[in-house]
């Protein structure tokens, strides 16, 4: 079983991208399950959502206390939220960031492996909002190979309808093209 932590704020997607992906993961012949983990935010305050993928049935049920993978859609909950507790020493970190995993590493102290992609210049451009989420899935889909651009086109059809589907898978695509992942220290 893999398991993963979404960091994102109100508004940007953190809670979708872990149903995508579950839904995802479900069409693939997997087991999956998703969940936020908020009370009375707004948008824009912090958000935390999570996802458990396996290839037998899941049978816990509580929040992600040790993921094998955290996605951090907003860098600034970085500022206010330790997004690497509890994240396996193997673990990954994906981040949305101009900044190099280097900067990270010296400003946060993360020692797991990063991989860093500007989702947000994605998004704008392709998107036409700042909004990373399935941006944020494609750096997921490629560092972790729970799933192949092809395999998120149903998901998002039935998520979004035919024009945003065709936008999101799009952003996916660049993602998943461009995300290198550099590995612990």
């Amino acid at each position: 079983m893999i398991e993963i932590r979404f960091h994102g704020r109100g508004g940007q997607g953190a809670v979708t991208s872990a149903e995508l992906m579950a839904q995802t993961a479900i069409a693939r012949g997997k087991h999956a399950q998703a969940f936020p983990s908020f009370g009375p935010e707004r948008r824009g305050a912090p958000v935390t959502a999570f996802l458990r993928i396996s290839d037998s049935p899941i049978r816990v049920r509580e929040k992600v206390y040790n993921p094998d993978v955290v996605v951090v859609l907003d860098p600034t909950v970085m500022n206010v939220t330790k997004v690497d507790a509890g994240l396996k020493p193997d673990g990954h970190l994906l981040v949305n960031t101009h900044r190099s995993p280097a900067d990270l590493r010296k400003e946060f102290g993360f020692t797991q492996k990063i991989a860093t992609l500007d989702a947000m210049s994605i998004a704008l451009d392709i998107l036409k909002v700042p909004i990373t989420n399935t941006v944020m899935l494609g750096v997921f889909a490629k560092v972790m190979g729970e799933a192949a651009p092809e395999d998120v086109r149903e998901p998002f059809l039935i998520r979004f309808g035919e024009k945003l589907a065709a936008k999101n898978q799009l952003a996916f695509e660049k993602a998943y093209a461009e995300t290198k992942l550099e590995e612990a220290r």
